[in-house]
């Protein structure tokens, strides 16, 4: 891979015709040298989207045992896979910082891909601020007094603190660190699926949970979507990985394959070997069924799993919002000073600074008001990414695809209509308090484009060109 060169020249060769010209990668190869490779990627992406099966206990309580796990099992294929496909194909195609931020700039414009990247920034760190709510949620069932008032404020505000710290310590630390949280998160739930084989009972897998409880189906469908989107969070990264249009693919496709095996198994063993009370079945339940089918000694493992997942969930979704700002600052859609990198660490500091800033002041939301914001802005910036992936297909037939989904355009068009009729059905059941949130971010966001454009006139900041030249 070529070398590239942020700074403009005054010989800019001509631009290529629309249906060959292709966005260059927005790294500088020389001065900050790629360090993500295959293994460390996959769990990267398998703690972007999921972290294990901690969170998705809300879908049983919701709808009961046998909706959750048609759930965790169709869902994948009418949203994960078509989301990582379009993901794996624009992310070889555009292998930079900013991500679906160049995606939808190419194809619509500037306007666009302002637009995509605050909601999608937003949407994101509002995603973070779940999962130190989440690991608490999991340490108050062991430590009582962490359950309200301010000893759980503080425990939220120094977990934050912390994590940020070490995301700030470099994505190779967070990529590696990753692969071990990995591990030991899930190694409590295959001990207990397997010790819970004796005591399953099928038929319970068939139940449309208790009589008389009446259905969420918005804190279903919320929970779902908040345990299975966010594939494409990865492309910000895209920039910091090595060989990116070989290594992303196969990643993806391992993370998809990963990720949905995670969730399943414990939900079957669970769901089949415990039999409780519909409404028990909260945030956090898997460490209480745990102690039924093993005794404390499991419970406190799974407690223990809870917080390294909440804390790779943490540093892979943070690293991804960071990053986001350094490629758009690349392109000129944000002052420079947000591509500004540690000099000891090389980690874009002012993006990890204003993420967490912004993630302390939604982490004190509960729960489920924290995954329903989020998924209604994610959902705003997945229609305009799927928009940005047909319109990219006909607009330019003729860019370099390093991998390109084996279908033609009506096919692509219906794969697309799939997920976004969902994304319409998240939207139509949020809750006031979410439109209204939701609302003022976007008019937020498009205040925030035209003002960029103000200081861009004034001169205010230091913005760069957005062209980026191979050497």
């Amino acid at each position: 891979m070529s070398s590239l060169n942020l700074e403009t020249t005054s010989e800019t060769p001509p631009k290529a015709p629309d249906t060959l010209q292709e966005l260059p990668i927005t790294t500088t190869a020389k001065k900050f040298p790629k360090k993500l490779t295959l293994v460390p990627l996959i769990f990267l992406i398998y703690f972007e989207v999921a972290g294990g099966p901690y969170g998705e206990e809300p879908a049983v309580q919701a709808a009961g045992p046998l909706y959750a796990l048609l759930g965790f099992l169709i869902f994948p294929f009418i949203w994960s896979i078509p989301e990582a496909l379009i993901t794996a194909e624009l992310s070889t195609a555009y292998p930079g910082n900013g991500g679906f931020v160049i995606w939808a700039e190419r194809a619509f414009g500037p306007f666009c891909g302002s637009l995509m990247g605050s909601w999608k920034f937003l949407s994101g760190v509002i995603n973070i601020a779940a999962f130190p709510v989440l690991c608490i949620d999991y340490m108050e069932k062991v430590v009582p007094a962490l359950e309200s008032g301010w000893p759980r404020k503080v425990a939220v505000l120094i977990s934050t603190l912390l994590l940020s710290f070490l995301n700030y310590t470099g994505l190779t630390i967070v990529g590696y660190a990753a692969v071990l949280l990995g591990l030991v998160s899930l190694s409590p739930f295959i001990v207990m699926s397997l010790i819970a084989i004796p005591k399953i009972h099928p038929h319970r897998w068939i139940s449309f949970g208790q009589k008389g409880v009446k259905k969420d189906w918005t804190l279903f469908f919320n929970t779902l979507f908040w345990n299975l989107n966010f594939w494409d969070n990865v492309s910000t990264l895209a920039g910091e990985v090595d060989a990116p249009r070989k290594t992303f693919p196969m990643a993806l496709l391992v993370a998809v394959i990963f990720t949905c095996v995670s969730y399943l198994i414990p939900l079957f063993a669970v769901t089949g070997a415990v039999s409780v009370d519909q409404s028990l079945w909260e945030s956090g339940f898997h460490a209480t069924a745990a102690e039924m089918i093993a005794g404390k000694w499991l419970k406190y493992w799974i407690e223990v799993g809870a917080v390294l997942s909440a804390i790779g969930l943490y540093e892979a979704q943070l690293s991804s919002s960071a990053y986001q700002l350094l490629g758009m600052a690349d392109l000129g859609f944000v002052p420079n000073f947000f591509a500004i990198r540690s000099k000891r660490f090389n980690t874009p500091w002012v993006g990890i600074l204003l993420s967490t800033l912004i993630t302390i002041g939604v982490s004190y939301m509960t729960f489920t008001d924290i995954i329903s914001s989020a998924n209604f802005l994610y959902s705003l910036g997945m229609l305009l990414e799927f928009a940005s992936f047909i319109w990219l297909r006909k607009k330019l037939p003729g860019l370099k695809r390093p991998y390109r989904i084996p279908m033609r355009l009506p096919g692509l068009i219906v794969m697309c209509l799939v997920p976004s009729a969902f994304l319409v059905l998240i939207m139509a059941i949020a809750t006031k308090t979410v439109y209204l949130v939701s609302g003022l971010m976007t008019v937020g966001a498009i205040g925030f484009y035209f003002f960029m454009n103000f200081c861009k006139t004034k001169q205010w900041f230091k913005f760069s060109s957005g062209e980026v030249i191979e050497d």
